[in-house]
């Protein structure tokens, strides 16, 4: 009994020693995936942040110039210094929402019909 206790004890110990491995490698890829995500963010950040001061230093330049010039009015003035109505967000919202159904679709739909024609099977075999 005793024997087999301990060989029950090292079984264990083993399966549990190549379960964390497996985490191990499995969480080592996520960190990965994580990194590269995280690389591309910032990425798209600053460029969207460079490209927001060049556009804020040639509207500086334009308002400069109508101003020596004369003609620049409140007006104008708000037209050039009003943001953009459109932007990358709600775009990307939208893609990663269709992407999301799409991974849904793949993910669940085939068990959705799976698991039906597995009830109807039991119920046919009840009565």
């Amino acid at each position: 009994m005793n024997k087999e206790l301990r060989k029950k004890e090292e079984e264990l110990e083993e399966t549990l020693a190549r379960q964390f491995e497996l985490f191990k490698a499995e969480s080592g890829d996520w960190v990965k995936i994580g990194g590269v995500v995280l690389a591309g963010g910032l990425i798209a950040l600053a460029i969207s942040k460079t490209r927001k001061t060049r556009k804020d230093r040639q509207t500086q330049e334009v308002l400069e110039v109508l101003e020596r010039e004369g003609l620049l009015t409140k007006d104008i003035e708000k037209k050039l210094t009003e943001g953009s109505k459109s932007s990358f967000w709600p775009s990307m919202g939208q893609r990663l929402l269709i992407l999301g159904l799409a991974f849904a679709k793949d993910k669940f739909l085939p068990n959705l019909f799976a698991a039906k024609s597995g009830d109807a099977q039991v119920e046919k075999e009840s009565q």
